[in-house]
């Protein structure tokens, strides 16, 4: 048992110093991150079958935490550009809410030894560019619609959590925070008919 502690303290301490020099290449956070965790349960799984679950659960909470990551990046440029007084709002809820999520999660992904991505993935920060690229009303647009498309596949990645995930604490998070979620959807459909009027 001891060993198996040491294998993995050291297993993830290594995996963060790769996702630390990572960030600053082109290789993508999310991917690294998930090839860490994958390692790590690889050297410390006492069987095939828990190192398929804990990587599958691993790997959705990698990727529920890249997106919180990138509304809280997102959400943040809105709250600076946007011109709508609601988009504003919106964006402020964004930022609290998934705050709080994202802390959440990284607090039940630490106690799992769940290494998390600290950076957005390479496709996060390319939309975040391409949507802080616009200005105005488009930018209010932009944004809204976006934020629909993003909460519907959020919605859909929570939920799979919730009913398939193998960890009781990730599917009890993920429970919790999807009422929390369908009202973030239910406002950026509201809001982005209001922008597709301007």
């Amino acid at each position: 048992m001891k060993t198996k502690s040491i294998l993995l303290s050291s297993a993830i301490f290594i995996g963060l110093g790769m996702v630390s020099c990572n960030s600053n290449s082109s290789e993508d956070s999310k991917d690294s991150t998930e090839q860490v965790n994958n390692e790590a349960i690889e050297a410390t799984a006492p069987t095939d079958s828990v190192a398929k679950a804990q990587k599958d659960d691993a790997e959705m909470v990698v990727d529920l935490a890249s997106g919180g990551m990138f509304e809280v990046e997102l959400a943040k440029v809105a709250v600076q550009k946007a011109t709508s007084k609601d988009v504003k709002s919106f964006a402020q809820m964004m930022i609290d809410d998934h705050t709080k999520a994202n802390t959440e999660l990284k607090n039940i992904a630490e106690g799992k030894n769940i290494v998390l991505p600290t950076t957005l993935s390479n496709d996060h920060q390319k939309t975040l560019n391409d949507v802080s690229e616009k200005n105005g009303k488009d930018f209010d647009r932009k944004y809204m619609d976006l934020m629909v498309e993003d909460h519907k596949k959020d919605i859909s990645k929570f939920e799979k959590l919730a009913d398939k995930g193998n960890d009781g604490d990730l599917r009890t998070f993920a429970s919790k925070t999807l009422p929390t979620l369908n009202h973030h959807r239910e406002e950026a459909e509201r809001i982005e008919k209001m922008t597709d009027k301007m």
